[in-house]
């Protein structure tokens, strides 16, 4: 009787035991690592972006909730709120920011030192002065840069291309991307003068004032349009698109989203490659690798895509030259 009262404690013993294993064994386990993901866009206009970024954190080995967790942090389209939300993810001590545009990553840069950050970004990343050398950018921030500004001498001859007896072009910039800003216009008036055409440079920063930009094309009556390269401007697409579409005004964008809007034509990098890449790249940095050692990618091919719909919907009758460029034709 004895000995079967003292089995029966041990087996309870050992019942108690288990448990408590699998409590154990998590807590002994490693917290996920944390991204924090910063834009100044919208949720809703950067959904495709965000299933890119997430493709490039699978082929480095992180699945969003399972090995890894990713805070993301929206400004809604106002530049001004991105240092505070900068901010707030360095007080969270995040192992890595991902940000997107040139304003989200001096906010980032500017907030820390410290943490590493990727960023995709339009203007040149050593003008800005987020990297010292593209090959060993120093410090601690790396990642893609698509260069926009230095498509604007092309997309003018696109342009010309396209409506040769053109003689003003419209530029649209973004005043709360000074860099990005600055040297589209600087770079479209140069392409401008070389082409013989006057170019009318135009602000727009909210909803609100791309109404108001395209109120004044009406007035001005350019033969084409210029979208330069702005994250404000990628979120907002289809309403340039749509706008630009009413007003039968020949645009060119910088990516070939605003072509599947319903644009009329793009010329640049693939920005979903590029959210591909910072995906990647954030993915390195988790696993070990400093941001100081990683080359700044750039891109290896600009791409021309045509949308014919609207050229139809135009009047336009597309040079043989251009669908030969062509790299995609939207029918």
């Amino acid at each position: 009787m004895a000995s079967y009262i003292e089995r029966r404690k041990f087996l309870a013993t050992l019942g108690g035991a288990a448990a408590s294993w699998p409590l154990a064994a998590r807590a002994q386990q490693p917290a996920m690592p944390v991204i924090g993901f910063l834009s100044g866009g919208t949720p809703r206009g950067y959904t495709f972006l965000v299933a890119a970024f997430r493709e490039g954190l699978k082929e480095a080995g992180y699945v969003e909730g399972q090995n890894v967790a990713i805070e993301y942090r929206w400004a809604e389209e106002h530049n001004d709120r991105l240092p505070s939300l900068a901010a707030d993810l360095v007080d969270r001590r995040v192992a890595v920011i991902a940000r997107t545009s040139a304003p989200a990553a001096l906010a980032a840069k500017a907030a820390t030192t410290t943490i590493p950050i990727v960023f995709e970004a339009g203007p040149d990343p050593i003008e800005l002065g987020l990297v010292t050398s593209l090959n060993r950018p120093g410090g601690n921030v790396t990642g893609v840069s698509n260069f926009y500004a230095l498509l604007v001498a092309k997309q003018f001859e696109l342009l010309h291309e396209m409506v040769p007896n053109s003689t003003a072009i419209g530029v649209l910039v973004n005043p709360t991307s000074p860099n990005l800003a600055e040297s589209t216009a600087r770079d479209a008036q140069q392409a401008g003068r070389l082409l013989g055409k006057q170019t009318h440079i135009l602000n727009a920063s909210t909803e609100g004032q791309v109404d108001t930009a395209f109120a004044a094309l009406a007035r001005m009556r350019p033969d084409a349009l210029l979208i330069g390269g702005d994250a404000f401007f990628t979120s907002r697409r289809a309403q340039l698109a749509t706008l630009a579409t009413r007003q039968g005004l020949p645009t060119i964008y910088n990516v070939r989203e605003f072509a599947t809007a319903g644009g009329l034509m793009s010329y640049g990098a693939s920005l979903v490659d590029a959210y591909r890449q910072t995906g990647i790249y954030t993915g390195k940095i988790l696993k070990g690798a400093k941001p100081a050692e990683l080359p700044v990618m750039q891109p290896s091919k600009f791409e021309l895509v045509i949308n014919l719909t609207t050229a139809k919907a135009f009047g336009l009758q597309i040079p043989a030259k251009l669908l030969a460029l062509a790299d995609e034709v939207i029918e």
